[in-house]
């Protein structure tokens, strides 16, 4: 059982247009897309990895586009055979977040993402901390992007400094930091996030085979029941991604905690239309 906790994917019509977009503004880390961008398309990059459900993060990057963004989300909820989990997202200058929040939570969508680079400000701006008190107010989780991106690849929008002083202000907040603390972030990571109460997602393990040994100790240091497999799909290959996990140094049943059993009991924690 293998559950990927961070893909992306866009509506058919769209998707060529944005991996264009995207695939241009990556070209300087030399990416090239697993995906052509499309439900189908993660489909069978999962197929190919035997990725058994894939959780599918959705970007608000205007206020604008935010309830678009999220009609798909809520689209994906029951296609597909449930195989995609997808997230909602909120932008910080949108009107009524608590109505729209109300609405993916009758969809059952269990949590929302948020890429502090795409939308402009440092994940520690005060901006945000409406958005993570709505989910801690509500029990769902959030995923952050961390670390290096490409579209900003002078200033990092979200460091481990930073996710440590939106824990100080946030303390319940159930918080899934990106590419395990951060692209170029990793002794930070070791230093400010490894112990702590926070998730981090393997996102990316294969763009960085350099810092392989630095990666596996932060594997090996931080709580194996806070550690999520994830891929980045359509930024990396997934089945790549796998087997770069499979060859990490750690026992297996904490590899079967990473693949799929931490990923369940957040997901159940967060389901919004659970009995209580």
């Amino acid at each position: 059982m293998i559950i990927d906790f961070h893909t992306h994917c866009f509506p058919d019509a769209l998707a060529p247009r944005a991996m264009q977009q995207l695939t241009k503004t990556i070209s300087s880390m030399h990416i090239s897309p697993s995906t052509d961008g499309t439900a189908a398309g993660l489909l069978h990059s999962m197929d190919a990895a035997h990725i058994n459900k894939s959780v599918v993060c959705h970007i608000a990057t205007n206020a604008h586009q935010m309830h678009k963004v999220n009609d798909f989300a809520i689209s994906q909820k029951n296609a597909l055979h449930g195989r995609l989990i997808p997230l909602g997202s909120l932008h910080p200058h949108a009107e009524a977040l608590e109505e729209e929040l109300a609405r993916l939570m009758q969809a059952g969508i269990p949590g929302l993402k948020l890429h502090p680079d795409y939308m402009g400000f440092d994940f520690d701006d005060p901006v945000y901390d409406r958005i993570l008190s709505l989910c801690e107010e509500n029990g769902l989780f959030l995923i952050t992007h961390a670390g290096f991106d490409p579209l900003s690849p002078e200033h990092m929008h979200c460091t481990p400094v930073m996710v440590r002083r939106v824990m100080e202000r946030h303390p319940s907040l159930k918080l899934v930091v990106a590419h395990l603390g951060g692209m170029n972030c990793e002794e930070d990571t070791l230093s400010l996030l490894c112990g702590r109460d926070v998730y981090l997602d393997t996102s990316l393990l294969t763009h960085r085979p350099q810092k392989s040994g630095l990666l596996h100790r932060i594997l090996s240091s931080h709580a194996p029941e806070r550690l999520l497999f994830a891929t980045d799909t359509p930024w990396t290959d997934a089945k790549a991604e796998v087997e770069a996990l499979e060859r990490a140094p750690l026992s297996q049943d904490i590899k079967d905690m990473i693949f799929h059993k931490n990923a369940e009991a957040l997901l159940a924690a967060c389901d919004p239309l659970k009995e209580v």
